[in-house]
């Protein structure tokens, strides 16, 4: 990160007398003779840390430092100063304006050590920015990550709902049996003809719960369908098929489905 430094200040002489000190360190050194030259330096450089006289005419040292903390608020400002006008600094330094408050006439070790310091503070003031920025950032991604993952959640949920009020309505039988030969779902219809004495079909063996001419169907592990089986449940004749469940080599059970509405005879 380049190091861009403004020195401001009336008297050239002096202008002059800082940059050579100061030229040694690498820093880009910008300069004005005054406040509002000041100001329009920093509105077309990236100022790091900024080093002002206090007596200026047209504006005193502690106004310009001011107006540069509303306008650029990242910079850091030092006086440099062999007048205090102590009422007009320590206002500018309450209020935040200045980092530090330096005499004339100056140490080059000094002031050197204290520059190089704002440096060091301004660049992590910009890395702990840079760094709250990306985790706003973040933030702002997880939270619309959680959004969306949420509204997929709930249209899931919703669908798994419509699903489920679809094969309740279903006028035929829909059972889901697990690869151990459980029935682990059924529907309005299944209940109604295959739940003759009242247990639930829900946690049975599918092998005690329906008649023993549908037990190729359950017992069939193959891939492939196997041929409809006709029943006779309570005045009812149906052609129940089955059909495996799960993919690849993983068998994960049968959904056994009546091909039509149930008819009486």
């Amino acid at each position: 990160m380049e190091r861009n430094l403004l020195l401001v200040d009336d008297e050239e002489n002096i202008l002059r007398s800082l940059k050579r000190t100061l030229r040694r360190d690498g820093y880009n050194i910008f300069t004005a003779d005054g406040g509002a030259k000041g100001l329009e330096v920093l509105d077309q450089q990236d100022i790091g840390v900024i080093v002002s006289d206090q007596r200026m005419p047209g504006m005193i040292g502690a106004e310009f430092l001011s107006k540069a903390r509303e306008q650029h608020p990242t910079t850091v400002r030092i006086m440099l100063s062999g007048y205090t006008e102590l009422n007009s600094v320590t206002d500018a330094i309450n209020q935040g304006a200045i980092y530090k408050f330096l005499t004339k006439p100056w140490e080059d070790d000094l002031l050197r050590a204290n520059i190089e310091e704002a440096f060091e503070y301004y660049e992590l003031r910009r890395e702990n920015e840079r760094l709250n920025d990306k985790l706003i950032n973040v933030n702002k991604k997880l939270e619309k990550r959680v959004e969306e993952r949420t509204r997929e959640a709930m249209l899931s949920m919703r669908s798994l709902q419509v699903a489920h009020d679809v094969l309740e309505q279903l006028p035929v039988v829909v059972l889901g049996i697990d690869a151990d030969g459980i029935i682990v779902a059924a529907n309005q219809e299944a209940h109604r003809l295959l739940d003759e004495q009242s247990e639930g079909l829900l946690g049975r063996r599918a092998l005690d719960a329906l008649p023993q001419v549908a037990h190729p169907l359950i017992e069939n592990e193959s891939k492939s369908r196997t041929e409809p089986v006709e029943l006779e449940l309570a005045g009812n004749t149906l052609q129940l098929l089955s059909s495996p469940l799960g993919r690849g080599d993983v068998f994960r059970g049968h959904v056994l489905v009546s091909s039509c509405g149930s008819s009486s005879k």
